[in-house]
């Protein structure tokens, strides 16, 4: 049976699970959630994902949710299966756990905000919070100092090999330049890194919305 992957086209947590499904070669069929007639509400997507959020993904009948479970768990089923994006080796695992916390916790919050204050209501031809913008990318500057200077050491984040760290950031990384950020290029060891990262086929398939490859 084909993976089942429930979203919206070009949520940014719906482009993260494809991102991985693509990277890993594995087909899957996309199912569009219709937020419009509030169906993610409805009782029988509650019972697939009580939060009433994207995406969910149906592996023959096994549901999970959340994109970055999503891309552990497809990155660990087909391990063999091009790049291996999650270490074995006992302290390499743990040196990725580190980095995919880091991501969480020193990346994401500002870059998402960033996404929620300008890009989206730029999309939505609403007027962006520029003030909210100012302080995020000052406070995301900050934190992406410290990339620099891990980047200057290794390749990607969590050692010379791409890891399911480094797709992590590419949703939510994607929409700085479009907020008027140049954090990407002015930090020498993140815009080498970053230029790698979001050349790959699996994000140049899907960042301008998921489509189903099987």
């Amino acid at each position: 049976m084909v993976i089942k992957l429930y979203g919206v086209s070009q949520s940014r947590a719906t482009v993260r699970a494809a991102t991985i499904l693509v990277e890993k070669d594995v087909p899957f069929e996309f199912i569009s959630v219709d937020f419009s007639h509030k169906e993610h509400k409805s009782p029988e997507y509650l019972k697939k994902q009580p939060f009433g959020q994207v995406p969910y993904l149906n592996d023959d009948g096994f549901i999970l949710y959340e994109s970055r479970a999503i891309g552990r768990y497809i990155a660990e089923k087909y391990a063999d299966q091009g790049p291996a994006l999650i270490p074995t080796e006992l302290k390499a695992k743990a040196i990725f756990e580190q980095a995919a916390s880091s991501e969480l916790a020193n990346f994401n919050p500002y870059a998402s905000q960033i996404w929620k204050e300008v890009v989206r209501p730029r999309k939505l031809g609403q007027e962006p919070n520029l003030t909210a913008f100012s302080k995020l990318d000052i406070e995301l500057s900050a934190k992406l100092d410290v990339y620099d200077d891990i980047l200057s050491k290794q390749r990607y984040l969590s050692g010379n090999e791409i890891s399911l760290v480094d797709l992590f950031h590419l949703p939510f990384g994607s929409g700085l330049p479009l907020a008027g950020s140049e954090l990407l290029d002015k930090k020498p060891n993140v815009a080498r890194w970053w230029k790698d990262i979001s050349s790959r086929p699996s994000w140049i398939a899907v960042k301008d919305g998921v489509k189903s490859t099987a």
